[in-house]
């Protein structure tokens, strides 16, 4: 599978930080008077950050992606960055509930006999000393949360309503196919339309599931869903794939993708097709 992942020429580079408020993932930080790629975890390619740069120091670079491997990172691209970007990379896996990876850089950390920089930090200050970040580190909306398993449980005073949201973000250019709430979920990939024509649908839909919504008419970059969905089937294992799209015909390229990411990825999913009409009935659901 290939990835679209920023490169940064140093020489270039003079560390003004205009990228970081372009990088919605929050993986851009200016660190020691550079800009650094802090996570390829979160780099999702799209080059939103190139526009803002006024000395062209960043690129796309396309490659082949392996399967990611926190160690391989923490070799290659982290610790030769020195000890501030070690600490950006570690506080940037805390930030975005990526347990699993921060305890596994950890392990890295422990092998390679190099201290742990956040361990004595106080966990009420920032834990990135000489930091630049944009926004909090990255755009608030785009960053990783997981629910309880019964949903945000943000009920209606008025009208006794329960949601059943489990997670965010939820828009597929914005979600991490690592992340922690995907890892064996039945997945509900659902047209933008379809929570505004279904009156219940969160209770139809969305309960026990982790979610994610696009637009096949709107939304720029489709190559992208398929590689974020093929990566979803192969690296976090999703169990199922719901896949809820409107009658009109533009919705139908959503499906198309889901059957793309299909035949790329190596494991295969049962996929379920619910075609909803515009009153907000459900036409017809059957199993692919």
């Amino acid at each position: 599978m290939k990835r679209e992942i920023i490169t940064i020429d140093e020489n270039k580079c003079t560390g003004c930080g205009d990228c970081i408020p372009g990088c919605p993932e929050g993986a851009l930080q200016v660190i020691d008077g550079k800009a650094r790629l802090i996570s390829d975890l979160f780099c999702d390619g799209l080059g939103a950050c190139l526009g803002y740069c006024p000395t062209g120091a960043m690129k796309i670079e396309t490659r082949e992606a392996e399967p990611y491997d926190e160690k391989r990172v923490m070799h290659e691209s982290i610790v030769p960055g020195g000890t501030n970007v070690i600490a950006a990379h570690l506080q940037h896996l805390a930030d975005h509930a990526q347990n699993v990876y921060l305890e596994q850089a950890l392990e890295y950390l422990q092998e390679q006999g190099i201290a742990n920089p956040l361990k004595n930090m106080s966990s009420e200050k920032s834990a990135v000393p000489h930091a630049h970040v944009g926004h909090g580190g990255g755009c608030p909306g785009s960053r990783t949360m997981e629910f309880n398993e019964k949903g945000s449980k943000r009920a209606s005073p008025s009208l006794g309503l329960e949601s059943a949201l489990r997670q965010w973000p939820i828009q597929l250019h914005l979600v991490s196919p690592q992340a922690p709430y995907f890892q064996g979920s039945d997945l509900l990939l659902a047209a933008d339309c379809t929570a505004f024509a279904v009156g219940d649908f969160h209770g139809s839909f969305m309960r026990g599931k982790s979610l994610a919504i696009a637009c096949p008419k709107l939304d720029s970059d489709m190559d992208i869903y398929v590689e974020k969905l093929t990566a979803m089937i192969d690296m976090a294992r999703l169990n199922t794939i719901t896949v809820a799209i409107m009658e009109v015909p533009c919705c139908g390229g959503l499906m198309s993708i889901v059957l793309e990411a299909l035949r790329n990825a190596r494991r295969k999913v049962p996929v379920k097709k619910v075609l909803i009409n515009l009153e907000g009935d459900i036409m017809s659901e059957d199993w692919i």
